[in-house]
């Protein structure tokens, strides 16, 4: 939870509602259900690997040169590439609170911030990480729930009813979008409901139960356990979380109606960063003295939870899939410490130049999403399906890098008009999903024994290794798949009835609100009933 509450979490919200009201958190609302299908099927399924990285599942379920071929790219595409990019967007929140709320300039904010998370990443490692996460939230959420009191006794709205009335805010407090207004349903709901969830690799978020998201379910005592921290953690970030975000991000529209007035307001903050997401910390100057320094406190907590992880994720990558597995097999534990020091280092150096160059949090979101755009559905089958193979995940992995690079920079550059951001990942995700399915199909599945001992190891439903089971006379292991995905079902309409009847309660709309939170606890009732059924090995 930690890791995936950062500085730029509540900038993003509030970048989100200025623009599209509350509902338009279904971008991200959506993920909730491939974070309940890593809860019910892939956190057993994971723990049953006995992998150290995600990326060591790759030689467990292919076979080969390409096999250790696409350990080793990802490796360095995700632990590298792709994990820069996520801490420069993190880092540019860090940027914009620092020049909002103490005056520093990017440079000084990304050194200070930035050097202390190194250190103890560098010293203490994955179990520092996890110590330091676990108080760095509980200062965190303290400080967006104090931040979205003050905000609402603000003198220009006075209280939350008075907040929820103002004219500019009262158009913008719908949970679902105008049914009626194509424009906004088709972006804000459909896609993410219909498409983006299950067919985008997006970290915290990935279908099938990768990243950091992997690495924590690893690190559990048991398969039961990992199930449990999983559903706690997308119970607690869908439900609990945004609605103080959401009521800050409300306020501000009331107290900076627009972008013009941000920066009238900061006239010492450089033009190119004042958008949209820097209404959050413009809003927490109201914050009364002491309060304000707390407050600043939690969102410096929520940044360097936030980096650690991802540093420390991105040196595991780097050095146990990378450099151990290709470069030095015999490294000494001491060899291997030293490199995934120097790795960290290296990696905070190259985000936080990479984050001076970034604009607004919403950006970065639509550039990650469009990056995995069409990848997610492969993380799915190639647990189901025995079919999939190395050369699907090269495809996908490659296609949708090129497909991204060509609609980011090279579309406009040739005189076309910009697509929208929805329209480009619907064609990013054909066509990724075409070819990678198309190399599937013509490519030979990984070999006999490769694919026997996965699934004699992890055990998943038959279904769809049939041909594996029968060929080498396996015992077939029928798996609680349906029990499973009854379970994801239930949990998504559990947490969901909890986020809207929090919504309504606060709008005091009494009714709907009390009919969804009993309906929020029949679920949850029927959750814990579900888990006692399912059998862990």
């Amino acid at each position: 939870m930690a890791t995936t509450f950062s500085a730029d979490t509540p900038n993003l919200v509030t970048d989100i509602v200025r623009k599209n009201g509350v509902s338009g958190n279904w971008v991200w609302w959506a993920f909730l259900l491939t974070g309940m299908l890593t809860v019910f099927v892939f956190s057993k399924l994971w723990r049953r690997s006995q992998v150290l990285t995600d990326l060591e599942f790759y030689e467990i379920r292919y076979s080969g040169k390409p096999a250790a071929f696409l350990r080793g790219f990802r490796a360095i595409y995700l632990g590298f590439f792709f994990n820069v990019l996520i801490m420069a967007s993190v880092s540019l929140a860090a940027i914009k609170l620092g020049g909002v709320m103490l005056g520093l300039s990017p440079v000084q904010t990304i050194l200070i911030a930035g050097s202390i998370t190194v250190l103890y990443s560098v010293i203490g490692g994955l179990r520092a990480v996890i110590f330091t996460d676990f108080f760095q939230f509980l200062v965190a959420m303290a400080g967006g729930i104090w931040a979205a009191f003050i905000a609402v006794q603000h003198p220009s709205i006075g209280s939350l009813g008075a907040l929820f009335s103002n004219p500019n805010v009262a158009s913008k407090l719908s949970l679902l979008p105008d049914f009626n207004n194509s424009t906004i349903l088709i972006p804000v709901l459909i896609i993410p409901i219909a498409v983006q969830w299950w067919s985008v690799w997006y970290p915290g978020a990935e279908p099938g139960g990768g990243g950091y998201i992997a690495q924590r379910m690893l690190s559990a005592k048991n398969e039961k356990n990992a199930l449990a921290a999983t559903l706690f953690f997308n119970i607690a970030h869908y439900a609990l979380r945004p609605w103080p975000w959401i009521i800050v991000a409300l306020a501000s529209i009331v107290v900076f109606p627009d972008v013009q007035s941000l920066k009238t307001a900061f006239p010492n903050i450089p033009e190119s960063y004042i958008q949209d997401d820097i209404a959050y910390p413009a809003m927490l100057t109201f914050l009364p003295s002491g309060v304000v320094g707390l407050v600043v406190a939690s969102l410096i907590s929520a940044f360097m939870s936030t980096i650690s992880t991802h540093l420390n994720w991105g040196s595991s990558y780097l050095v146990n899939d990378f450099y151990k597995r290709f470069i030095k097999p015999e490294a000494t534990e001491k060899e291997l410490v030293t490199a995934g020091r120097i790795s960290i280092v290296m990696m905070m150096i190259i985000s936080a130049i990479l984050a001076l160059y970034l604009k607004n949090a919403l950006q970065a979101f639509n550039i990650l999403l469009q990056i995995g755009a069409g990848t997610g559905l492969i993380f799915i089958l190639r647990w189901f399906w025995y079919r999939i193979n190395a050369y699907t995940e090269i495809t996908g992995m490659v296609v949708s890098f090129l497909v991204a690079i060509y609609f980011e920079i090279i579309h406009t550059t040739l005189g076309f008009e910009a697509l929208p951001d929805h329209l480009k990942l619907i064609l990013s995700v054909g066509i990724t999903g075409i070819c990678w399915l198309a190399v599937t199909l013509f490519t030979q599945p990984s070999d006999n024994q490769t694919l026997v001992r996965f699934y004699n190891l992890v055990k998943p439903a038959s279904k769809g290794w049939k041909k594996v089971i029968s060929d080498n006379h396996l015992q077939e292991e029928p798996g609680q798949l349906p029990l499973e995905i009854l379970g994801m079902v239930i949990g998504c309409l559990s947490v969901y009835s909890f986020l809207f009847s929090a919504g309504f309660l606060l709008y005091k709309n009494f009714v709907p609100g009390l009919i969804l939170a009993f309906i929020s606890a029949i679920g949850f009732v029927m959750i814990f009933r579900i888990i006692r059924k399912i059998k862990f090995m």
